[in-house]
């Protein structure tokens, strides 16, 4: 095969989702998942026969001849060209097995008519992982309907393992075990949430092993392997950690930790550790508040195009638009928010240097000369027939948003990131906002900030926020409510000695040195205030090291803002 074709092959292997799974892997499921010698076997999404071949030699070392391994062991997949590679593979390994070319939300259920395939004892494989945004049209209407026929209505933000995931299980024996290999955000993602809650009700045991490190080559996504059996539902999970594929052998499942998952939401604390896990919700339960208790989170105005609707200082003068006709705001991005406070100084030095500290909001119809002349080179650029604006009359009016107590740094490497908004400016939807709520409200802005740099809050985002390639955490308004932050009285407590120490404490953080403005605010607002062990502050310090590591051991290179 010339070099041009490997390529090609691989980076349409990539388009697909196909990332084909070590033998190690693969042999560790299917001895798992396959324990007699007359089982039969079913590969979903077959690709190159990894697993076949896997479940035709375990079936060989369980006794079984190889003359009847096509009644046995059957896979499917959408690619000749990959079944091709799984017919010459099986063959050179002396094996059989019963390949289909179809696409498997095709392949009707037993239950179904047509079905071309029998119960089997074991569902094993690697489903593709294919993101929404390319996992889309007739294809995704058929993956959601095979999933729906299961009772898991999914939402369009799926990738393209869940739904196979569900329609899988279909085929499987009400004794019969599944053993896939995974994305890890079937623990961290909303939008598997019905999957979660699925597999709670369909199997009567689950195992969940989580891999310390990446195991794909080419992939930015760690995986855990799932290997669940029998029907009727469970309440707990049996949870193993694996540094990668060479220590699977070491795990003997359904023998190890039991968990049990949150009835609702993400499982990203399933990463942690058991004590770890026990430790942070401990914690959520004394001494800790969701962020909504104080207030309303939402987002910032959404012009349509902020380069053209915010304003350089310098732009706004050479057009000569009158101040009454833009609003300040704190400028698109967050990177000039370095410290707890966003003040009239700081919003002052950025105009200065020559950011966007202005937003087109003219009150009245009466327009200058200037902004009808930036209005009409707008028009020129055809900003006006963006969606934002094509809504909206006049489409140069933004609807501006009230101004928030705090800003809310919902995408970061680090952490996000409470800051009081002192400056009292507008803002653009690159951050959320909080409005504060209640007669502490002055309090609220001075201590919440940096009260909010300790471990607790910090693993709290790890865990209820969303990881993404490239190790960016993202909160969106409704995880960004449920972020622990400390409560009212735990506050005033911590208050009474940091208080003091608010502007040595702002200058470090604005230096870049937030570990040490983290170290302080965990002495006295964990360990003092709240009465926390220092091994257990240090568990919980580490656990959210542990986290935002895994996060970002995702970025070949990881640099934090």
């Amino acid at each position: 095969m010339s070099t041009e074709r490997i390529l090609d092959d691989a980076v349409e292997r990539k388009r697909r989702g196909a990332f084909f799974t070590p033998p190690s892997i693969a042999e560790f499921l299917v001895n798992w998942a396959v324990t007699d010698s007359d089982a039969t076997v079913l590969d979903p999404s077959c690709g190159e026969a990894v697993f076949l071949v896997a479940a035709g030699e375990q079936l060989q070392f369980l006794g079984k001849s190889t003359a009847d391994l096509d009644s046995q062991v059957y896979g499917v997949d959408i690619h000749q060209s990959s079944l091709e590679d799984a017919d010459r593979l099986l063959t050179s390994a002396g094996l059989d097995a019963r390949l289909i070319h179809s696409d498997f939300f095709e392949v009707a259920a037993p239950d179904q008519l047509g079905c071309e395939l029998p119960l089997v004892d074991a569902v094993v494989g690697n489903p593709p992982f294919v993101r929404y945004h390319h996992h889309a049209g007739q294809v995704r209407k058929v993956a959601a309907e095979a999933a729906f026929r299961r009772g898991v209505r999914l939402s369009g933000l799926a990738s393209s393992w869940a739904p196979l995931l569900v329609h899988a299980s279909a085929f499987l024996k009400p004794e019969g075990r599944l053993a896939m290999v995974l994305p890890a955000e079937l623990l961290t993602v909303h939008y598997a949430e019905p999957i979660r809650q699925w597999l709670r009700r369909r199997f009567e045991a689950v195992n969940l092993v989580i891999f310390e490190k990446l195991q794909f080559e080419g992939a930015l996504e760690n995986v855990v392997l799932l290997l669940a059996r029998g029907s009727g539902g469970c309440d707990a999970f049996s949870l193993f950690f694996a540094d990668d594929a060479d220590s699977l052998s070491e795990i003997a499942p359904f023998e190890g930790w039991a968990v049990t998952p949150a009835v609702d939401g993400k499982w990203t604390d399933l990463l942690l550790p058991a004590a770890q896990r026990q430790l942070f919700r401990s914690a959520l339960q004394s001494g800790f508040d969701e962020l909504q208790s104080y207030g309303t989170i939402g987002l910032g105005t959404v012009t349509g195009a902020n380069q053209f609707f915010t304003l350089t200082e310098e732009t706004r003068a050479s057009y000569e638009i009158d101040e009454g006709e833009v609003v300040k705001i704190s400028p698109p991005g967050t990177r000039h928010l370095s410290g707890t406070s966003f003040s009239a100084a700081d919003w002052n030095r950025l105009r200065d240097t020559g950011e966007r500290v202005w937003m087109v909001h003219p009150e009245s119809d009466t327009l200058s000369v200037g902004l009808r002349r930036y209005l009409a080179e707008g028009e020129e650029r055809a900003i006006h027939k963006a969606y934002k604006c094509q809504v909206r009359d006049p489409w140069w009016r933004p609807p501006l948003v009230p101004t928030p107590d705090l800003f809310f740094t919902y995408m970061s490497h680090r952490f996000p990131r409470l800051v009081n908004n002192s400056a009292k400016v507008a803002f653009v939807n690159s951050m959320h906002g909080v409005w504060l709520t209640g007669p502490d409200r002055r309090f609220l802005r001075r201590a919440l900030p940096l009260l909010a740099v300790n471990s607790v809050t910090l693993l709290g985002a790890e865990v209820f926020g969303r990881s993404y390639g490239g190790g960016v955490l993202k909160m969106e308004p409704r995880e960004a409510a449920t972020l622990p932050v400390p409560s009212r009285e735990a506050m005033q407590l911590a208050w009474k000695e940091l208080g003091p120490e608010q502007r040595t404490l702002e200058r470090e953080l604005r230096q870049g040195r937030w570990t040490t403005v983290l170290a302080r605010v965990d002495q006295v607002l964990l360990r003092e205030a709240l009465g926390m062990q220092p091994d257990d502050v240090e568990a919980l310090h580490e656990a959210a090291q542990s986290l935002r590591a895994r996060r970002l051991n995702r970025k070949p290179s990881a640099s934090v803002d």
